[in-house]
């Protein structure tokens, strides 16, 4: 792996030695947003289920080139969405809810392929979890083939020595899936995951690194084997995706006026044929920076806004993801779906932006 130029270094230092403590986002930016390439939501979800706190998180999107069923209800896919006061929901493509499992504190969800149970592949789902006497990452799984009142099911969970699960990625390492934690305080957590004889997942922990300060967005890119991290208050780093890289890192983006602007939160990366993208979400002023990630560095592209159109806009983001190729029908090229703090009905939800905006705005 690449060391840090000194330039880099430098910046990292003199970023790090003014973050000693978290800048929590309490909606001071709300009517101001950052400079960016204009975008709409066409669509949206229903307020979590918690009222008048901060309580949705973070998404995570799945989609099948055959359509599966959710609780009787036949869909391309869903997305899977965090209210960190009480559970996931599970919402269509067209942004209604199939189903609500009330399962506690679960911040950051992701989702993945590669595991069968009892013979049969299913799609997993991972959060990390907060919730006392339970904390670290809780599993769940979905049957794609199932039938009837098929659902997202709870289905074990990694126990870990973090004691305020933050972040959370999965990623693909060749044939092995890996589970990537992030703690509040910048704990660094990789495990792999299996299935056992008897069904029940089982983790073997294979990293353990410290960030340096408080972090929290989490995204792999399997291609390159890159594990990005971002650190709030400091900026946008690259791990080696090979845990036996150990703490070696590159700091890609330190926090600066018109790139990141306090806190650094969510981060996806979307697959656009060829090209490949890192997303990632400037709370501080509400915007969204986009790195092109298949050359031999990450290139800043620009930055995009979500602005009131068919629903409100964007203010606040904690959390995104993406997914490129055909999510439904419409969002034949990818979609985005952003975490909103200030909705303009109700409480916090999440927006879906179709990629094929987002490509014609910065010109990609």
């Amino acid at each position: 792996m690449i060391r840090n130029t000194t330039l880099v270094a430098i910046a990292a230092l003199v970023v790090a030695a003014c973050a000693t403590r978290e800048v929590d986002y309490q909606g001071e930016g709300e009517g101001v947003v950052g400079q960016g390439a204009p975008v709409q939501a066409p669509l949206e979800t229903p307020s979590v289920g918690t009222a008048g706190e901060d309580a949705a998180d973070d998404p995570a999107i799945w989609a099948s080139a055959t359509p599966v069923r959710i609780g009787g209800v036949e869909t391309p896919g869903f997305v899977a969405g965090t209210d960190k006061k009480a559970g996931l929901y599970i919402y269509g493509l067209d942004g209604k809810i199939l189903q609500f499992l009330p399962e506690g504190l679960l911040n950051n969800v992701d989702v993945v392929e590669g595991l069968s149970v009892g013979g049969r592949p299913q799609v997993v789902l991972g959060a990390s979890d907060r919730t006392p006497g339970r904390t670290g990452i809780s599993l769940y799984l979905f049957d794609p083939a199932g039938e009837g009142d098929n659902a997202v099911r709870p289905w074990g969970r990694i126990a870990t020595d973090v004691v305020e699960p933050y972040g959370f990625c999965f990623a693909r390492r060749g044939a092995e899936v890996h589970a990537v934690l992030v703690g509040h305080e910048g704990e660094l957590r990789q495990f792999v995951l299996t299935v056992g004889a008897d069904g029940q997942p089982v983790s073997r922990e294979v990293r353990r690194a410290e960030i340096g300060s408080i972090s929290e967005g989490c995204a792999a890119d399997e291609a390159s084997g890159s594990l990005f991290i971002g650190e709030e208050n400091v900026g946008l780093w690259r791990y080696d995706l090979d845990p036996a890289t150990g703490d070696r890192r590159t700091l890609i983006q330190p926090i600066a006026p018109g790139v990141i602007v306090a806190d650094l939160e969510g981060l996806t990366v979307l697959h656009d044929g060829d090209a490949r993208y890192l997303i990632g979400s400037s709370q501080g002023d509400s915007t969204f920076p986009v790195w092109r990630i298949d050359g031999p560095a990450p290139v800043l592209k620009g930055r995009f806004v979500v602005t009131d159109g068919a629903v409100d806009g964007i203010t606040g983001t904690d959390g995104l993801d993406a997914l490129g190729g055909p999510v439904g029908e419409a969002f034949p090229e990818g979609v985005v779906v952003i975490q909103d703090d200030v909705n303009d009905v109700g409480t916090q939800n999440f927006k879906y932006v179709d990629w094929r905006d987002i490509r014609a705005a910065l010109n990609l």
